[in-house]
């Protein structure tokens, strides 16, 4: 059935702010804009931002982008100087940097990967964790 995450796309209420937010804040490839929206992406991942109007979360959910270790440090310090405001602080394996975009969307940087997320897990294991 499903092979895989074929794109994300948010709600965003100002696309040249955003796209300059997503672009040239954290370095998505812009493809393409129009009216109402653009086409970036992330490493092989295709991200749509589309106008509209964005509604207010309270619980967890996010968005993660990768980073390489050695990048993390200056990644960090690039953001908070350009503003952005930390929405929580890291409590999970490997280093993770949690973030609002102009919209409020809740976005994270993280270094690693699933498998070095298993393995804290297995070292760490969460409440009641039963393994596939």
């Amino acid at each position: 059935m499903i092979k895989e995450i074929n794109h994300i796309t948010i709600a965003v209420s100002d696309i040249t702010r955003s796209i300059e937010f997503y672009g040239d804040v954290l370095g998505l490839k812009l493809h393409v804009v129009w009216e109402t929206g653009a086409y970036l992406t992330a490493g092989g991942l295709w991200f749509c931002l589309s106008l509209d109007q964005p509604c207010e979360k309270a619980d967890y959910t996010h968005f993660a982008f990768t980073v390489d270790s050695e990048d993390f440090q200056t990644c960090c310090k690039v953001l908070l100087s350009k503003g952005v405001k930390q929405w929580k602080e890291n409590s999970s394996e490997g280093d993770s940097f949690y973030f609002l975009d102009p919209d409020g969307h809740k976005l994270e940087i993280h270094v690693g990967n699933l498998e070095s997320r298993l393995q804290g897990l297995r070292e760490k294991p969460y409440r009641n964790v039963e393994w596939a």
